[in-house]
């Protein structure tokens, strides 16, 4: 029997590229997605014709539809031995005096508060499978970025859980690690001009913008690595060091 991946955001760049690699590792998918069943579709497709899947609509800002999806997922396919949180949003860049209270409280939302609420409800299943999460970050949750004050801070925030969490669930042989991908070419950077990202790249050491299946490497590296825990994988080109 497949060990089960549960990834959330399958359905943007990062998690359909996760979703890819881990199908070519053997994986059964969980394919959690808000609402964009077009792009889970496209991703369904393109995987391997062996691969179990099973797409899951679900509103991590809602507990009752989590727990919903969780049922789903344990009848449909079983328990999750792999957990990983793709889900995120950036906000407008903006100096932190001109943000609002609805900004803070939407960021953290689907940052922060989701992967921990959902990593808690899945709490017996990782422990049971001595399983392992793999939270992703950004490089401005270790650093910090000037005009995206509350994105880094949620990113630091999703840090801080993981250490510490990785300490907790480490004598249940539960692993939980961190990637910190730089700048990336998704469709969250996509209201970008080609001035901007061609400053990011400049900004590289590596010379070049990171791509979706670089994070996807970082991941499998990190579900497979059986004495790697607590850790925090910058994949940034080398800018963060």
């Amino acid at each position: 029997m497949k060990p089960i991946a549960l990834i959330t955001g399958a359905s943007g760049g990062i998690g359909g590229a996760i979703a890819k690699a881990l199908a070519s590792d053997g994986y059964a998918l969980a394919l959690q997605y808000r609402s964009n069943r077009e792009a889970i579709e496209s991703l369904i497709r393109s995987l391997q014709p062996d691969t179990p899947y099973l797409p899951l609509a679900c509103d991590l800002n809602d507990a009752a539809a989590v727990e919903r999806m969780i049922e789903t997922l344990h009848r449909t396919f079983g328990r999750p031995s792999a957990v990983i949180h793709a889900a995120g949003i950036a906000p407008r860049q903006a100096l932190f005096s001109d943000t609002d209270d609805t900004m803070l409280s939407e960021v953290f939302a689907t940052n922060a508060f989701a992967p921990m609420r959902l990593t808690r409800m899945l709490d017996g299943d990782l422990r049971a499978l001595q399983g392992s999460v793999v939270t992703i970050s950004s490089m401005w949750g270790v650093t910090g970025g000037s005009c995206e004050t509350i994105y880094s801070a949620s990113k630091a925030a999703l840090i801080g859980f993981t250490k510490a969490l990785a300490k907790e669930l480490a004598p249940s042989g539960v692993r939980v690690n961190c990637v910190a991908p730089g700048f990336v070419q998704t469709a969250m950077n996509a209201h970008l001009s080609e001035e901007d990202v061609e400053a990011f790249r400049l900004d590289t050491p590596l010379q070049r913008l990171g791509t979706p299946e670089d994070v996807a490497e970082a991941v499998r590296y990190l579900l497979k690595a059986q004495f790697v825990t607590g850790q925090v994988l910058s994949v940034d080109g080398g800018i963060v060091i």
